[in-house]
């Protein structure tokens, strides 16, 4: 079987982006998997291989197929922009490369639909960037259901122990009990058991879902969605076959969640902080985000542009190996 060819998006030229994919890919068993495309700019590149010390050659390509049957030391670079050392300094996100980053990971879920390439993952983005050129997502995920077109999405964040799915993504505290419906958590278990799935070999992964409130609501004291939404979702996806239980206390829920065996394949978690910052605590430099019910494979780091390290050479590639090994591992199971 042919090895899948990956895209991946550079990310904000003035962050780690550029480095960390270098310092993935030098491993030469991430290499051996997949066929690397990077979409981005060849000076952000270049300047990144020096400060890397990067013994691989960037080979600029006009197509995809074109990555094919290069030398095992050589990366394929689609550029997509022409940015200039003002554009691209350490730590100061710009407008120019806010507007690039978008046309990376536009053209890389292109090439994904149309099936130029067998999955992406992504290197960390500048928000701030991103909205100062016009393109007004709250992030990746938000932005690639659009251009997929999609509308029954779920963010998860995963680890080789935990695997958390939120039911809301990107939002305000206080908006997040208005948004925690049956509909809405029915629908991120349905897709998180789906996409889960390939990921733990199971087809009946277990899941777990989450309370909103504190001790599960305490029988209507602290909150009432437990009772009007999310107990009702859990029994609608039992009813059609769904290995799935709860509402867990999110408090006390986490210690035993990473215990050998993990006793799920998933949990579903209602708002940003309340999964992420247990996954982060365990996974920090090895997690990856996954965005579900896409009808394409998107992997990408679990961390931010780090401008703080940006240049150094310092940053850890560990989440971007971790992205990159597991959509090829998902490309190679369609």
């Amino acid at each position: 079987m042919p090895k899948p060819l990956v895209a991946i998006t550079m990310g904000d030229p003035s962050g780690v982006g550029p480095e960390i994919i270098l310092q993935a890919l030098a491993d030469p068993t991430l290499r051996g998997c997949c066929i690397p495309l990077v979409l981005g700019d060849q000076r952000a590149m270049q300047r990144a291989a020096r400060v890397c010390d990067s013994r691989l050659q960037l080979v600029t390509v006009s197509s995809p197929a074109e990555a094919r049957g290069l030398p095992e030391d050589a990366l394929a670079l689609l550029p997509l922009s022409e940015l200039t050392d003002l554009d691209i300094r350490y730590g100061q996100p710009s407008e120019r490369a806010g507007d690039a980053v978008y046309r990376y990971i536009r053209r890389a879920a292109e090439l994904c639909l149309t099936g130029e390439v067998a999955a992406m993952a992504t290197a960390p983005i500048s928000k701030q960037a991103l909205h100062r050129a016009g393109h007004h997502y709250p992030g990746h995920t938000e932005l690639l259901a659009e251009l997929c077109r999609c509308d029954d999405f779920v963010m998860m964040l995963a680890g080789d122990v935990l695997r958390v799915a939120l039911v809301t993504i990107h939002e305000a505290l206080a908006n997040v009990p208005r948004l925690i419906t049956t509909q809405q958590v029915l629908k991120t278990i349905r897709v998180t058991a789906s996409g889960v799935a390939p990921l733990c070999n199971s087809r009946s992964p277990r899941i777990a879902v989450l309370a909103l409130n504190p001790h599960c609501g305490e029988a209507g004291a602290f909150g009432s969605e437990e009772t009007s939404a999310i107990l009702p979702a859990i029994a609608q996806a039992q009813a059609e076959g769904l290995d799935v239980a709860g509402p867990f206390s999110a408090d006390t829920f986490f210690h035993f969640a990473v215990q050998e065996p993990p006793p799920y394949d998933a949990v579903v978690a209602m708002y940003h902080d309340q999964g992420l910052i247990p996954l982060k605590m365990r996974h920090f430099d090895d997690g990856i985000n996954i965005t579900l019910g896409l009808p394409i494979i998107r992997t990408s780091v679990d961390h931010g542009t780090a401008y703080d390290l940006a240049g150094t050479g310092k940053a850890s590639a560990s989440s971007m190996q971790a992205a990159i090994r597991t959509a090829a591992r998902l490309a190679g199971q369609r």
